[in-house]
C-alpha cells in the first residue's frame, strides 16, 4: 500500500498503544508502520493478547509474535517486560514457518523474559474458579503468576534454558514451591518437575541462537539509525497501576512501559500513537459505564465481529467514551490518533460520545474515577446523526459522509489529538492517511 507523504527524512522511534480496554486494532496499524521501520519491539504482555492482521484477504493472528515478523528484513523483538510460555511461543513459530515465514532469521527474544510454567497456568485457573462470581476474567494462560514470582524474584527467566543444570536446580526450587499451593491450598493435582524439565531444555536448544541481550541489540539499532516502533498489548485501562483495578491485566499497558520493557531510554522515543475504536469494548469482568444491552449493542457485536483473537469470547460493546479517553490521552501523551472500525458504525440514526458522568444521585464525577465509582457511574451523552452511506474500504478522507467526517473532528476536539489515521476495514489497503507519523 502506497503511503503517500510517509517519505522518511530521519529516524524515528514510535510506541502504538491502545487507549480503550485492549482489542483495538493494533496489529494492524503496526502492520503498516512496519514498512517504515526496520524493528518492531514489543514490551508488555503474554499470549494473552491476540492481534490479527489481513493482508491481501489471508488472516493471520499473532499472539506473542510481534507483527513486524511477516515482513523480511525487520528485526521482531521481545523485550525484557515480556512474558513468555516457550510451549505457546514455539506453536506460533511452527505456524508461521509452515507459511514460509523465516522466523528464526527475524525473531530475538530477550533473555531477561519472565518465563511462564504449566504451574503458573494451573495457579491462575484455580484462583479464577475460586473466585466465582467475582473473578478478574484473566484468559488463564498463567502470566499473573509469572509476574508475581517475577516481582517476588524467585522467578525464571528464558535465559535460564540456556543452562540446563541452574535451570534444573531453579526449577525444582520454584515447582516444589508451586505445587505445595495447588495441593494444600488450591486442593488440585500436582505436576512433576520431569514433565516440565525435558520439554523447557528441549525449547531452549530451538530457541537458542535467538535469545540475546535485547536492551544492548536495541540501542545498537537506534545508534544505526535504524527506527523502532514499539508495540503494546492490551489497552491503557488495563494497565496494573493506571487501569480500572483489580479489573485489570497483570503488567504496565502504558506507554512508559516502552521503556521498563525494553530497556528503551525514554527520550529516545519521538512519538506515541494511540488506537482507538470509533466505539468501545471491554472483555471480561469489570466497569463500563457506556456499555449497551439493546440493538445498538448488538450491531456492534456483529458487525464488529466482536470475538476476542486470543480466548474467542464475546466482547461487551457500547458508545465511544471520551472522558475514559481523555485519561489514556494523558497518561501515554499521546500525539496521534489512530481510529478503527469506523465502518461498523454505518447505518446507525444517531452515534453518541460519553462526555462525562454522574453518580447515581445525578452528581458530576470528575477527576481520576476509581473503578468502584464507574460501576456506578452513569454516562452523559452528546449525540451527533449518523449516516446512512457506507464506509466500509474507503481511502479518501473527502469520500467519508458528511456526517462521519463531522463524528471523527468531534472526536478530535473533545481529546484535543488529532486522527491521523482511520481504519475501515479489516485489510491494510482499507486505511485513510490523514498525517504522516513518520
Amino acid at each position: 500500500m502506497a503511503l503517500v507523504g510517509w517519505g522518511m527524512s530521519k529516524a524515528k522511534n514510535v510506541v502504538v498503544i491502545g487507549t480503550q480496554w485492549g482489542d483495538e486494532g493494533k496489529g494492524k496499524l503496526v502492520d503498516l508502520l512496519t514498512e517504515h521501520v526496520g524493528c518492531v519491539v514489543r514490551f508488555q504482555g503474554g499470549h494473552n493478547a491476540g492481534h490479527t492482521l489481513v493482508i491481501e484477504g489471508k488472516k493471520t493472528v499473532l499472539h506473542l509474535i510481534p507483527s513486524g515478523i511477516l515482513h523480511e528484513g525487520v528485526l521482531s523483538v521481545i523485550g525484557n517486560g515480556v512474558g513468555v510460555d516457550p510451549a505457546a511461543l514455539m506453536r506460533e513459530v511452527d505456524v508461521l514457518l509452515e507459511e514460509g515465514v523465516d522466523v528464526f532469521s527475524r525473531l530475538r527474544l530477550s533473555d531477561q523474559c519472565p518465563l511462564i510454567l504449566p504451574t503458573h497456568v494451573m495457579l491462575d485457573q484455580a484462583r479464577e474458579r475460586e473466585r466465582g462470581r467475582e473473578a478478574i476474567g484473566t484468559t488463564g494462560r498463567g502470566i499473573g503468576p509469572a509476574y508475581e514470582d517475577k516481582i517476588a524474584r524467585r522467578g525464571l527467566r528464558l535465559g535460564d534454558l540456556l543452562q540446563p543444570e541452574r535451570f534444573a536446580r531453579e526449577l525444582t526450587a520454584l515447582m516444589m514451591y508451586h505445587n505445595f499451593l495447588l495441593e494444600s491450598y488450591h486442593h488440585v493435582d500436582v505436576v512433576p518437575v520431569e514433565a516440565v524439565l525435558e520439554p523447557y531444555l528441549a525449547y531452549g536448544k530451538r530457541l537458542a541462537d535467538s535469545i540475546t541481550d535485547t536492551q544492548t541489540l536495541l540501542c545498537q539499532q537506534r545508534e544505526s539509525g535504524t527506527s523502532i516502533l514499539f508495540e503494546g498489548a492490551q489497552g491503557t485501562l488495563l494497565d496494573i497501576d493506571c487501569g480500572t483495578y483489580p479489573f485489570v491485566t497483570s503488567s504496565n499497558t502504558t506507554a512508559g512501559a516502552a521503556s521498563t520493557g525494553t530497556g528503551f531510554g525514554p527520550l529516545y522515543l519521538d512519538a506515541v500513537v494511540g488506537i482507538t475504536k470509533a466505539y468501545t469494548t471491554r472483555v471480561g469482568s469489570g466497569p463500563f459505564p457506556t456499555e449497551l444491552f439493546d440493538d445498538v449493542g448488538a450491531h456492534l457485536a456483529k458487525q464488529g465481529n466482536e470475538f476476542g483473537a486470543t480466548t474467542g469470547r464475546p466482547r461487551r460493546c457500547g458508545w465511544l467514551d471520551a472522558v475514559i479517553l481523555k485519561r489514556s490521552m494523558a497518561l501515554n501523551s499521546v500525539s496521534g490518533l489512530c481510529l478503527t472500525k469506523l465502518d461498523v458504525l454505518d447505518g446507525l440514526e444517531e452515534v453518541k460520545i460519553c462526555t462525562s458522568y454522574v453518580d447515581q444521585e445525578g452528581r458530576p464525577l470528575s477527576g481520576a474515577v476509581s473503578a468502584q465509582q464507574l460501576l456506578h457511574a452513569q454516562p452523559v451523552y452528546e449525540t451527533l446523526p449518523g449516516w446512512s452511506e457506507s464506509t466500509f474500504g474507503v481511502q479518501d478522507w473527502d469520500a467519508l459522509p458528511a456526517n462521519a467526517i463531522a463524528y471523527v473532528e468531534r472526536i478530535e476536539a473533545l481529546l484535543g489529538v488529532p486522527v491521523q489515521m482511520l481504519s475501515t476495514g479489516p485489510d491494510r489497503v482499507e486505511t485513510i492517511c490523514r498525517q504522516p507519523i513518520f
